[in-house]
């Protein structure tokens, strides 16, 4: 795996990797030939990945996203062929507007930006306004123009790029209005987000461990290595803490999940957790930079691409810390 430096898209070696080791069908159910893995599953796999190249987590995690979303909102009569490769899409129908035919069709025109994947998607579910009311439609990418428009510090080989329609027609099945979706959907998406941003920083906390290890001697110090420096031995434990700590706290998440039905009201205090998540991989990075010292941000130190990675991948909506401490302030104050 790359980091995609001067495509901004995953190398089609990985996508190939991904393909084979089943990780497109993580989210497809059980009868239609896929995994229907729990959350916790999916969680631990986007890990995984993300330890390696947080972009090819993200793809993954964005194609969990959308095929859910098609199983969701989507025609049955679709879902075998949306089902069958890598899935995209874009959740924002203020992005896209459609016109109801005397047929039934709808004319499609919009501009969904950031849509990860959509170079090498098969299928994209977009969201659109018609008559007022979100919508959403399942077109085909190749029926669609892909703007090269993501110029971005962190997250490069994602290929977010933009997907346009101009007065697209499309067959009246694969449009379907918006279903409210229930908590456990909304906080499996957010884990979709959270996976690739554990999974970098436990990458930076790999590579870390790995210059500790080659007994490199910290400059401008007498210690002949950075492993007896008390101080550095504190900055590695704080670290490792961090993000022990938020993957716990994902798990959780997770488990909640995979449970009974999450309950409405628990979902701003999920969402804190959430972010609380994200604060803690973006603190943890931030000391593992440090101990590597300014030679980190050389190109050619993985470090320098984890830390731009998850501090991009954390700043996602579903982890706005300042949103979830205004819901959930909120929702204490209209408790009894």
């Amino acid at each position: 795996m790359i980091d995609g430096l001067e495509e901004s898209r995953l190398a089609p070696g990985t996508f190939e990797e991904l393909r084979a080791a089943g990780d497109f069908a993580l989210a497809v159910p059980v009868e239609h030939g896929g995994q229907g893995a729990s959350a916790q599953t999916i969680l631990r796999r986007l890990i995984e990945l993300g330890r390696t190249d947080p972009s090819a987590s993200w793809v993954v995690g964005v194609n969990v996203v959308s095929k859910t979303l098609a199983g969701r909102l989507g025609a049955e009569s679709l879902l075998k062929d949306v089902y069958a490769d890598l899935a995209c899409g874009s959740g924002r129908p203020e992005c896209g507007r459609g016109t109801r035919g005397a047929d039934g069709t709808v004319t499609v025109t919009g501009a969904w930006p950031n849509v990860s994947g959509c170079e090498d998607a098969t299928w994209a579910g977009v969201a659109l306004m018609i008559d007022g009311v979100p919508h959403f439609a399942q077109i085909r990418v190749a029926d669609l123009r892909i703007d090269r428009t993501w110029r971005v510090a962190g997250m490069r080989a994602t290929g977010s790029q933009t997907l346009v329609a101009e007065e697209l027609v499309v067959p009246a099945e694969q449009v379907a209005p918006f279903r409210p979706f229930g908590v456990n959907d909304v906080m499996l998406f957010a884990l979709s987000v959270i996976g690739p941003v554990i999974g970098g920083a436990r990458g930076a906390l790999d590579a870390t461990h790995a210059m500790v290890a080659s007994g490199r001697k910290p400059f401008m110090s007498a210690h002949a290595s950075i492993a007896e420096s008390p101080g550095a031995r504190h900055w590695l434990a704080d670290a490792t803490h961090l993000i022990e700590r938020a993957e716990r706290t994902a798990f959780a998440l997770a488990a909640a999940v995979d449970g009974d039905d999450v309950p409405p009201a628990d979902l701003p205090r999920w969402h804190m957790e959430q972010a609380a998540i994200a604060r803690d991989c973006r603190a943890a990075v931030d000391m593992l930079v440090d101990l590597h010292g300014a030679g980190v941000f050389a190109l050619s130190n993985p470090v320098q691409r984890f830390w731009r990675d998850v501090a991009v991948a954390s700043r996602h909506p579903h982890l706005t810390a300042y949103l979830a401490v205004e819901n959930y302030g909120r929702a204490l104050i209209q408790q009894p």
